[in-house]
């Protein structure tokens, strides 16, 4: 593993215990450009995670709480009328920064929602007939919690599909979690944590990301795998080119955080869940046999032919 993701992993374990895996897709998704939707019950280190990525990487953060009433102009800013020099001034949002914790999504209306996806996708900001870009690197990292359903709003197919992945932190085994009440005693913590790398540094990982080699193979493996979630019977809609697009670049992040110059077959299986499972959408049938997208995904996945490397 590269030092500087080593080191990274290793500084953002003093928070999140336990969760090496996790901590590795997140990065991954950071590498590829890509944004990071987290599902999961309250209080399994959430916020805290995106909080030391934020801290381990020296850049810009900011957190908003999505609430019903947040305004699209809370997210992207707006302009207001100097009244010294009567010319209209830009007044940023907080979207402007690195990273950007968009924590409860589904609580904020469609209307405040809507107003993610240019920044998700162009990573920049159109207002008053003018585009402004966003720092670089940037990436929304955003929650929601899969338990509460009242006042949460759908997020929309196109919103889904923008999120490179969507991952679960899930509850923590006995022992990590005694290392977590012994840590809370000691008050470690995020704010405590300090930077290892630069946004340079991820700049520069992300160009060897690129440099990564993926054979024909590998290639049509990642294309049979979406194929396999159109005009299939448990699924009413299957992953589109972008989650084609998504499974490549995932799998060359993943082969080169692991210190590969190559994708293999099982460098795709590792993130097939995570990276397709959140662009379907059960059918009525699927629901009733798998209950839930990842499981059917699993089911899917298993019978489409692995290439022998």
């Amino acid at each position: 593993m590269n030092d500087k993701i080593l080191g990274l992993v290793e500084n953002i374990e003093k928070v999140i215990v336990g969760k090496r895996d996790v901590i590795i897709d997140v990065i991954a998704a950071l590498l590829c450009d890509g944004h990071v939707l987290i599902e999961d019950v309250p209080g399994v280190g959430k916020t805290q995670l995106v909080s030391a990525l934020a801290k381990s990487v020296k850049g810009s953060y900011n957190r908003i709480q999505l609430t019903p009433d947040i305004m699209p102009s809370d997210i992207v800013g707006f302009s207001m009328m100097n009244k010294d020099t009567g010319e209209l001034e830009y007044r940023s949002g907080a979207a402007v920064c690195n990273f950007l914790l968009a924590d409860e999504i589904n609580r904020a209306s469609p209307k405040a929602q809507s107003s993610l996806l240019e920044v998700m996708e162009e990573h920049q900001i159109s207002l008053d007939g003018k585009t402004m870009s966003l720092p670089e690197p940037f990436m929304t990292l955003a929650t929601q919690n899969p338990v509460e359903t009242y006042g949460t709003y759908h997020l929309p197919e196109a919103q889904m599909d923008r999120f490179l992945i969507k991952i679960s932190i899930g509850y923590p085994e006995k022992n990590d979690e005694m290392e977590i009440l012994r840590r809370a005693e000691n008050e470690i913590a995020a704010a405590k944590l300090g930077s290892v790398c630069t946004v340079e540094d991820i700049k520069a990982l992300r160009a060897g990301v690129k440099a990564v080699r993926v054979s024909e193979e590998v290639r049509g493996y990642i294309l049979d795998l979406v194929a396999a979630t159109r005009n299939n019977e448990f699924l009413n809609l299957g992953a589109s080119p972008r989650g084609s697009i998504a499974l490549l670049k995932m799998s060359k992040a993943i082969a080169f955080i692991q210190g590969r110059e190559y994708v293999t077959p099982d460098d795709v299986k590792r993130i097939i869940t995570s990276v397709l499972a959140h662009r379907v959408i059960l059918s009525p049938k699927g629901r009733s046999k798998f209950g839930t997208q990842e499981a059917a995904v699993e089911h899917i996945a298993s019978f489409v032919k692995v290439p022998v490397m």
